[in-house]
């Protein structure tokens, strides 16, 4: 999945080699903040800096035998510095640590280069959908409640609605993001017995991280299942947001489609077809990140001060979450940006009910003339039922009708089937929305 759903720089946050690398930089940050408080030998933690690496082969040698991936990666580490005459410093190598000390920080370390591009996806879906929206603010559309016409909109309003949910997403990621952005090295049970509180936040601040305030021998996965769960809202948004598209994308209504491209075929048998698969892509990953947010909270609760229950679990949530998200944001992204809108059919499908849409508007204009709420509902969804079942043209029945024509006149009547009038107040809600219009 990682080489062939997501961008090469998410992929490789999760690779073997660069996870070895963020432990290693646990390693020396740790080597180097006790030496500076005395307790490792300067020229230890230097020879360490200069000169510790790994080798994956050599790794999964000696985890084939101790079945242990931290002891077998401290293990090549070490060979490597005694390869070259420094076995002196490699004995400093992992002092006063415990394993989840270097594999939950390292984790975070991760957590934090994935963050980082999520941020910046969610920030140019933000842009593009802004973008859009302005393009298509005084856009006709009409508006459906149930799948059924409703009242004209216009599709920027849908697009400024999109933006709003996606601005909120983009807030509670960058507090999960900055809630998680913690390490550990409180040792084996969390009682900072052989690391001090103040080397802990020493380390911890090497590598850009805050120390947690207080841990067992692994950080809380109540961090881990929040995190978790803010990814899942937002690929609900995701797919909200492509299967709207889906929607408008059907032969009967056709108002918008994702981009295809020349030489795209849709089908194998129907040369005509042009599918909303990316949409389609969109809505089936979305449901796994949602998943994987459910195995995140089982992850919470682990037996006293540890087990490893949530690691297993945590191998493929966290890298196949960031991972989906990731592609879910570029792929959304380019649906947005290369949007192919119809409006001609925009306009005809507010059309197309020969101005039943208006029924909302007849009824207020009615009671704010003299005739009473009930008895406006009445006359109006006799003759709007009637249109429906007939085929018959609403705006002329209501103005052949008695009632209609003592209470407003045909100037009122034309007014009350306004589409402007409908969207007046358009305007207003992208200033309110956006804070200023274009």
């Amino acid at each position: 999945m990682i080489s062939r759903y997501t961008r090469p720089a998410m992929g490789r946050l999760w690779s073997d080699a660069h996870k070895y690398e963020c432990w290693l930089q646990v390693e020396l940050a740790a080597s180097e903040a006790l030496a500076e408080l005395g307790e490792v030998p300067l020229e230890a933690a230097a020879a360490l800096r200069a000169h510790a690496r790994f080798d994956l082969e050599r790794i999964a040698a000696i985890e084939a035998e101790v079945r242990h991936d931290v002891i077998a990666f401290t293990t090549a580490v070490s060979e490597s510095m005694k390869e070259i005459g420094q076995g002196e410093a490699a004995r400093w190598l992992h002092y006063g640590l415990t394993s989840n000390d270097v594999v939950d920080t390292a984790q975070s370390l991760q957590i934090k280069g994935a963050s980082a591009l999520i941020a910046a996806g969610l920030d140019e879906l933000s842009g593009v959908l802004r973008r859009r929206a302005f393009e298509f603010k005084d856009t006709l559309q009409i508006g459906r409640t149930h799948g059924i016409h409703a009242e004209p909109i216009t599709f920027g309003l849908k697009l400024a609605l999109w933006w709003d949910e996606i601005e909120r997403h983009r807030r509670r990621f960058a507090a999960a993001a900055e809630e998680i952005r913690v390490g550990k090295l409180s040792g084996a049970v969390g009682t900072l017995a052989h690391i001090s509180p103040a080397a802990e936040e020493k380390i911890c601040a090497r590598l850009g991280l805050r120390a947690a305030p207080v841990t067992s021998q692994v950080l809380s996965r109540d961090l881990h299942a929040h995190y978790l769960a803010t990814l899942a809202g937002l690929a609900a948004s995701l797919e909200k947001i492509a299967l709207e598209i889906r929607h408008l994308q059907r032969t009967e209504v056709r108002e918008a489609e994702e981009p295809f491209a020349v030489g795209q075929k849709g089908s194998s048998a129907m040369p005509h077809k042009r599918n909303p698969i990316v949409c389609e892509q969109i809505c089936g990953l979305a449901r796994v990140v949602r998943a994987n947010a459910q195995a995140g909270f089982e992850n919470v609760a682990l037996w006293h001060e540890r087990d490893i229950s949530h690691s297993s679990v945590e191998r493929i949530i966290l890298p196949d979450s960031t991972i989906l998200i990731d592609y879910l944001l570029a792929k959304t992204i380019w649906l947005i940006g290369g949007l192919r809108v119809n409006t001609e059919r925009m306009r005809e499908n507010v059309d197309l009910t020969g101005g039943l849409i208006y029924s909302g508007q007849v009824l207020l204009d009615l009671a704010s003339a003299g005739l009473s709420r009930e008895e406006a509902y009445r006359l109006v969804q006799g003759e709007a039922m009637q249109a429906w079942e007939t085929g018959g043209d609403f705006r002329a029945a209501l103005g052949q009708h008695p009632v209609v024509s003592r209470y407003l006149s045909p100037e009122q009547l034309a007014r009350a089937f306004s589409p402007t009038r409908q969207l007046g107040n358009i305007e207003a809600i992208f200033e309110r929305v956006f804070g200023q219009t274009e």
